[in-house]
């Protein structure tokens, strides 16, 4: 079993993959933020090696990099809604920051990195449906391109300098532990309104198709990058299903039993109209395929709100 480093370990996908890595027998490191008191319970179990700070601090990062085998780089400091406003502090916090860890990496003899890239962001417009690894990559907000370049320079370094990596490409995730204050997905958010009574707001008509992927299935799929060996090294993760926000909303309302209030605002810029990822790849080397349906999904989900 391998030393597991998960940088942003206490958030969404992290504390989620930080479970899914001690049930495999891994030992695993934590590094998030200083807000220890964020973390999910169980990862305040004795079990877990916690390590605060901020990732573009070199010193703390490298006491958590000391001694661990596989680094999992879930860290990012903007959304796709918000890297446009201010494009170089996305660079300088995220690519800059990556940088510096790979270079942290190499001289603390990490093994491997796997990082979270995004399905959902990196290609832009679809020219065609399920979109596979090799469409052209041409994104529109801030946060995909930061993800391309860093993709890039993985691939670099393991050119020039034989760190291993693999990067996963998730679509859109939801399920529980998810930010509400940040509003990370459209799951959550419509499932915090409507438990609260509130009207769903909807950016443009309802048409918007997505791709939803439910977190669990997400760290069985980095669970699995992190043992894959070998070309390639870029997978989409997703369900292969695509769901319009208008279905969404008639999953959560069969869900709950009752209809939900909906307003619809202008659509915003920097959504794709339709987003539905190819995950062929995924199944055929490392032998994985999402197996939570949405309604299943959000059954969950909603428990865990509840």
């Amino acid at each position: 079993m391998a030393s597991c480093l998960v940088l942003g370990g206490a958030g969404f996908i992290g504390s989620h993959l930080a479970e899914v890595l001690l049930q495999a027998g891994h030992r695993v490191r934590i590094f998030d933020r200083p807000h220890l008191d964020r973390l999910p319970s169980f990862l305040q179990r004795r079990e877990f090696e916690v390590f605060t700070g901020d990732f573009l601090n070199p010193y703390v990062l490298s006491a958590a990099l000391e001694g661990s085998e596989i680094v999992f780089h879930l860290v990012s400091t903007t959304l796709p809604k918000t890297s446009n406003d201010n494009p170089v502090y996305d660079v300088e916090s995220n690519v800059v920051g990556t940088l510096r860890l790979l270079e942290l990496c190499r001289s603390q003899g990490v093994r491997k990195v796997v990082f979270v890239s995004s399905g959902g962001t990196v290609y832009g417009v679809p020219r065609s449906v399920p979109v596979d690894e090799t469409h052209p990559t041409e994104p529109i907000c801030s946060y995909g391109i930061q993800k391309l370049v860093i993709e890039k320079y993985l691939q670099l370094n393991h050119r020039i300098h034989g760190l291993d990596y693999c990067v996963v490409r998730p679509s859109n995730l939801y399920g529980p532990r998810q930010r509400l204050d940040v509003a990370q997905g459209a799951v959550a958010v419509f499932l915090d309104r409507a438990l609260r009574g509130q009207p769903i707001e909807v950016w443009g008509d309802g048409s918007a198709v997505r791709d939803y992927l439910y977190v669990g299935d997400a760290a069985e799929a980095l669970l699995k990058a992190a043992a894959f060996e070998g070309e390639p090294r870029l997978f989409n993760i997703g369900s292969g299903v695509g769901s319009s926000l208008k279905q969404l909303i008639k999953e959560i309302e069969a869900l709950l039993g009752r209809p939900l209030a909906v307003a619809y605002a202008a659509a915003r810029p920097l959504d794709v109209p339709v987003n539905v990822l190819d995950t062929s790849l995924a199944r055929r080397h490392l032998g994985w395929t999402a197996r939570t349906s949405l309604a299943e999904g959000l059954r969950r989900t909603h428990a865990s709100m509840r």
